[in-house]
């Protein structure tokens, strides 16, 4: 399967050391608005051919599929693009800055019938699998709650993408995508949505209270931070007991099950290489047998976190914008 990256960054970097460890995948090529960065991002890493732009490499016939990897605001021009040239894409998170480009870009590889998925990489680690399995054979009987925590303080940056609003900035994002996606997993769509927070001086919410509610009760809370250290952990509470997901749950290496009456029980799920073999081996497998979708990360799960994530950015009076003109040299 012959990949191709887009955007030659900071994650894209930490992804490259992960492709040698998936078989049959190769990365063929690489594309950047800097034809110097993309040349040397090439050479660094023994890929055959470096584009100064974007759609030089949607043009490039030898390419089966696009790792997306720009920032946020350019996911879905890019993406819908990608697709419309017949490559399959897997888009880093959040597929979209809004829900209705995400739509469209699935409606894109609806109509192409390619491969899309948005890289939320923490689904395919074996500690989440094993959490899947654990929630399924009731483990902690009914599942009632979760809580999340994450917090970093990071500088006020607005150049820095956490802090531009333009780019997509913002805790709730980042790694609120992976709070919201968690309790998709495993509680599924949420009822209710309540947000409260505080915006930066640039216009993005620097810190977040969500609290998410179902029908019956069951509830999903979280604390996120660029302001103040807190742990990026996560507990999933049930009826008998409860389950501790890493920390970091959003790279989780341990799961800790707490039974009514038991000792607790320890699990240690060591991830591969850099954390991204297991995403990047579902996306080779499913374009190689044809799938437009991942069963792991399917658009339903997609659509419906981004829809949270949306109405919560825009109780806090956050507004995000695609960026139409990320194609353009």
């Amino acid at each position: 399967m012959r990949w191709g990256i887009v955007g030659p960054g900071r994650i894209a970097e930490t992804v490259m050391a992960d492709f040698p460890l998936v078989e049959g995948a190769e990365v063929v090529a690489v594309a950047s608005r800097s034809a110097s960065r993309a040349e040397d991002f090439a050479r660094r890493h023994g890929i055959g051919r470096a584009y100064g732009s974007y759609g030089q490499l949607l043009d490039d016939p030898e390419i089966d599929v696009l790792y997306i990897a720009t920032t946020s605001a350019q996911h879905h021009a890019i993406a819908v693009a990608a697709l419309r040239a017949g490559k399959s894409v897997l888009v880093e998170k959040p597929l979209a800055l809004t829900l209705a480009g995400a739509e469209e870009i699935l409606d894109a590889a609806s109509k192409a019938g390619r491969f899309a998925m948005e890289g939320v990489w923490m689904r395919f680690h074996p500690a989440i699998a094993r959490l899947r399995d654990l929630l399924a054979q009731a483990a902690i009987g009914d599942v009632r709650a979760l809580h999340i925590t994450a917090g970093l303080p990071l500088p006020t940056d607005p150049a820095d993408r956490f802090y531009n609003a333009a780019l997509g900035g913002g805790v709730l994002l980042d790694v609120g995508v992976y709070a919201v996606s968690l309790a998709q997993m495993i509680l599924g769509a949420p009822d209710t949505v309540a947000a409260t927070g505080v915006r930066s001086t640039t216009g993005v919410d620097e810190e977040v209270g969500l609290l998410l509610g179902w029908t019956g009760g069951r509830s999903a809370s979280f604390t996120l931070s660029m302001r103040h250290g807190m742990p990026a952990s996560a507990r999933v509470f049930g009826s008998a007991g409860w389950i501790d997901v890493g920390p970091p749950f959003l790279r989780p290496e341990r799961l800790q099950l707490h039974r009514r009456g038991a000792e607790p029980e320890t699990f240690h799920d060591p991830i591969p290489g850099q954390g991204y073999v297991p995403e990047l081996t579902e996306v080779t497998r499913c374009v190689l047998d044809g799938r437009t979708e991942s069963t792991v990360v399917p658009w339903t799960d997609t659509l419906a976190v981004l829809s949270v994530l949306e109405e919560a950015t825009a109780q806090l009076g956050v507004r995000h914008a695609e960026d139409l003109h990320a194609l353009e040299a």
